[in-house]
């Protein structure tokens, strides 16, 4: 039986016209209760942006509403919790950028899409967790700057010639993860699949099956033939994929993060029924059409040849990763 709760928010969303956007790391009541479409914040972006809907409800955190509120400038992006933020978008602000831009006028500057609007529009190109070395390989610059993640930065030096330069934010689930309690679980449970975010520490990635991010490891779960696998990510995602695929296994650990926990549907109902001003995402023009500009730039690389396809596999099954 649907919950009175959630019938209501479905009910909304039809009269107003919106779109309902659950991240991978939301629980499973907002994922399969009450979301349209479930995955990573770029993909929900680009989904948003086609849609013929008037108003997107992003549940995430505040810089995938400013993503969606870039793609789409004419439609209203809500959040139900405009508190709800990111250990590694707020490590970095667009004064930070210029700042580094004086430092190293020669260099290209890539960021990452966990970025805020005003860290976007101050770089030359975005990137995502699985085109990041498409992107860099694609800059014509032999010297990039890569922003905020010291963590991916570090994984991908070992794959470009190129000279990285780092910076030091880091993300609070990725961040705990070490190569000990792999190592572990790789002895305790044999064949056992192990999937990690990029953002986590080199010598855990060293480790993995497959490096990449949210929409890579779904891809993998679904391709693979294998049976058992650990999510090295935040715990969101397994409850999802335990979800999608009842028939494979999921073990080991995960870290949740409280700020994408803040999302609940009493919040969701609450910013369909009337939302507050804070919650409506607002960008200044200017800010949003540069951001708008590193957006593109990506799209325009990637169909120039920097396809994403990074295949980071250990076991020989080849994936195609995604955003």
């Amino acid at each position: 039986m649907i919950a009175p709760l959630t019938l209501r928010i479905r009910e909304l969303a039809r009269l107003k016209n919106a779109v309902i956007l659950g991240h991978s790391y939301q629980t499973p009541d907002v994922l399969f209760g009450v979301a349209d479409h479930r995955g990573d914040s770029l993909g929900l972006s680009k989904i948003a942006r086609d849609t013929d809907a008037d108003v997107i409800v992003f549940c995430g955190v505040k810089f995938m509403g400013e993503t969606a509120k870039i793609l789409s400038p004419s439609k209203t992006v809500l959040l139900p919790d405009p508190d709800a933020g990111c250990s590694l978008s707020e490590s970095i602000t667009g004064l930070d950028v210029r700042r580094l831009r004086a430092i190293h006028p020669d260099a290209a500057f890539v960021c990452y899409v966990n970025t805020s609007a005003q860290v976007k529009a101050e770089c030359d190109v975005v990137c995502t967790s699985a085109n990041a070395l498409a992107i860099v390989e694609a800059v014509p610059q032999r010297k990039v700057v890569f922003l905020p993640d010291r963590f991916m930065a570090a994984n991908l030096r070992p794959l470009t010639s190129k000279e990285i330069i780092g910076y030091d934010g880091r993300c609070i689930v990725h961040e705990t993860f070490s190569s000990d309690s792999l190592t572990a679980w790789r002895r305790a449970v044999p064949g056992v699949r192990i999937l990690v975010h990029t953002e986590s520490p080199d010598d855990v990635v060293a480790l993995a099956d497959l490096a990449g991010g949210t929409g890579d490891m779904v891809d993998y779960v679904r391709k693979s033939s294998a049976s058992d696998f650990m999510l090295v990510t935040e715990c969101g995602l397994t409850d999802r994929l335990r979800i999608e695929f009842p028939d494979k296994h999921f073990i080991g650990t995960c870290v949740m993060c409280p700020h994408m926990k803040r999302v609940d549907l009493r919040k969701i109902l609450q910013v369909l029924e009337a939302p507050r001003p804070e919650q409506v995402v607002t960008i200044p023009m200017d800010v949003s059409e540069r951001a708008l500009r590193a957006i593109d730039r990506m799209f325009e690389l990637t169909a120039k040849g920097a396809d994403g396809s990074r295949p980071h596999s250990n076991t020989g099954e080849s994936t195609r990763l995604c955003d």
